[in-house]
Order: structure tokens, then C-alpha cells, then sequence
């Protein structure tokens, strides 16, 4: 077994929602949580603003911006920086929309005697209506979505705090394990991938007691041309793919790489795997069944 490590990625939030949801409450708990925060940014900003925190280095490694998204224009830009984020490893990226019942919203502006910033002249229930109507796509593409209906500024604080302290300390490993097709796949598994099609060094003579994690076996292993061409799309995939599963909130995921007896195919290609993503991730490598011959002989 061994580990890889990373530096981790920015983490950072986007808040937004419906006006009167507890945007202000939110800002002022991810502060607490030690982030970097900005109120109200325009999209429009947002890939100068990130320019600057990847300039920044480690300095700013948690960052929580407020925006309120009420034109088509201002959706296009978010959407646009988001997408070119995703396949990113430097920062991660989530949605935080908060949400509320509409006579929730309705009594929290008349408490406060506001009117509604898109229906300035009208009941704030028109202006609610037509902001849920804009942000409906917005909502859609959120990882995270708390309803505030029944929440007290103070409940609130709290939910976010626990949800993003736990978060921020569980990090994103890539777990890169090799096992044998003829000890049944790892129960575990998010990913798995069957490479028992590659050449086998099982049957060369000298090379049959030997692991993946030798020299001479590994070479064997990569040489060949499918081999390298297999190599090529997964990580290709999976490149695409991992930004996207640290960005739902998992804390690992485990890829299982298969040949028949999990001693030299497999550990060869769960070690080159390994070695690859972990200049990006935090990355540890485990090979489940490569000594099973051995201790099958003792």
C-alpha cells in the first residue's frame, strides 16, 4: 500500500436564492468559518475575481460569495465560469441556494418593510413570483439547497456551520485499489474497470511469482500499445469525471482496476493511475489481492 498527496483545491461557494432566504445570515456564518467573502459580486467579475485567488496561492484557500442573479445576462456569465471551472482540479466549486415558502418571504418583507428589488411598485408576492420564475434554472443546477421556511436566523447559522466545517476537514481523496476478478470485485467500489484483455505476464515463466510493483513486470505490462491506449481514455475520463464528484460533496472515491489474480496487470495500472492523479488529489493506492498467491503456496 502506499499514499500520494496534494495540495488541496479552493474551496468555493456561491450563495445565492431568493431575496429575503438569508443571504445575509449565510455570509456572515461562512465568515465565521474563516472564508474569504464577498458580498453581492456581479458574475460578470467572477473569472477576474478567481484569477486573482489562483494568483493568490494558499492565501485564500476557502472563499464564499454572495450573488443575486435577476437577469438572463447574469445567468449566462455564471453558468459559463462554472462550466469552464469544472474540469479544473485547482478549485471546487458548489451552489448554495437558499430557498423559502412564499408566505414565509411575503411576512419577512413586511416585517422588515422592504419592497421587493424586482417589483419596487408592486406587493412583494408579484416580485417573488418572478424571481422564483428566473431562478428556477438556477435552483436546478445547485448542490446544496436548504429551505429557511422554519428556520430562525440562529438555526440557520448552525446548519451551515456543521455542514461546511465537516466538509471543509473531510477533503477528497481518489482511492485507487487493484484487485482479482477470481476473489469476486471489491464490494466498495465506485468505479470499476476490467483490464484482464490486456497481455498477461502470468505467462511468462519468470515473471509468474513476481508483482506489478516490479519493475520488470510493470514495463511489461505498459509497453504495449493497448495498453497505453487504455491508459490514454481513463484518465481522460476520469479527469472529467473527479472534479465533478468532489464537487457533489463526496469525500472519497474508490476505482477498482480487475485482472484474473489482482498481482500484475492491475497493480501496475492502479499504481501509474495513482502516481498521475496525485500531483490534484489526495490519492492513496491499495493492491487487495496481489499477495494471495503467495500465501496460497505457504
Amino acid at each position: 500500500m502506499g499514499k500520494h498527496g496534494a495540495q488541496q483545491p479552493i474551496q468555493l461557494v456561491i450563495i445565492t436564492g431568493m431575496s429575503g432566504a438569508g443571504k445575509t445570515v449565510a455570509i456572515q456564518s461562512f465568515e465565521d468559518l474563516g472564508f474569504f467573502c464577498v458580498d453581492n459580486l456581479p458574475p460578470t467579475l467572477l473569472p477576474k475575481f478567481l484569477e486573482l485567488v489562483k494568483e493568490s496561492g494558499n492565501k485564500m484557500n476557502k472563499v464564499a460569495l454572495v450573488m443575486d442573479l435577476r437577469s438572463r445576462d447574469f445567468f449566462d456569465h455564471l453558468f459559463a465560469a462554472l462550466d469552464e471551472l469544472a474540469g479544473q482540479a485547482w478549485i471546487m466549486p458548489q451552489i448554495l441556494f437558499l430557498d423559502a415558502q412564499d408566505s414565509t418571504l411575503v411576512a419577512r418583507y413586511k416585517e422588515t418593510r422592504r419592497t421587493h428589488p424586482l417589483a419596487p411598485n408592486e406587493p412583494p408576492l408579484e416580485g417573488i413570483r418572478l424571481e422564483r420564475k428566473l431562478l428556477e434554472e438556477l435552483k436546478g443546477r445547485a448542490q446544496i439547497v436548504y429551505d429557511t421556511t422554519g428556520l430562525k436566523p440562529r438555526e440557520l447559522r448552525e446548519k451551515i456551520v456543521r455542514q461546511f466545517s465537516l466538509h471543509a476537514q473531510s477533503g477528497f481523496t481518489v482511492n485507487v485499489m487493484s484487485f482479482g476478478f477470481k476473489y469476486g470485485i471489491p464490494i466498495d467500489a465506485d468505479l470499476v474497470f476490467d483490464v484482464r484483455f490486456l497481455p498477461n505476464p502470468h505467462y511468462i515463466e519468470h515473471m509468474r511469482p513476481k508483482t506489478g510493483l516490479d519493475e520488470e513486470v510493470a514495463s511489461y505490462v505498459l509497453k504495449w500499445g493497448e495498453t497505453q491506449k487504455f491508459l490514454e481514455k481513463l484518465i481522460d475520463l476520469l479527469a472529467f469525471m473527479l472534479p465533478y464528484y468532489q464537487r457533489e460533496g463526496k469525500s472519497q472515491l474508490v476505482i477498482a482496476i480487475g485482472c484474473t489474480g489482482g498481482q500484475h496487470r492491475s497493480v501496475a495500472l492502479a499504481e501509474h493511475i495513482a502516481r498521475h492523479f496525485s500531483a490534484d488529489y489526495k490519492t492513496v493506492v491499495s493492491h487487495r489481492d496481489m499477495e494471495r498467491r503467495k500465501e496460497a503456496h505457504r
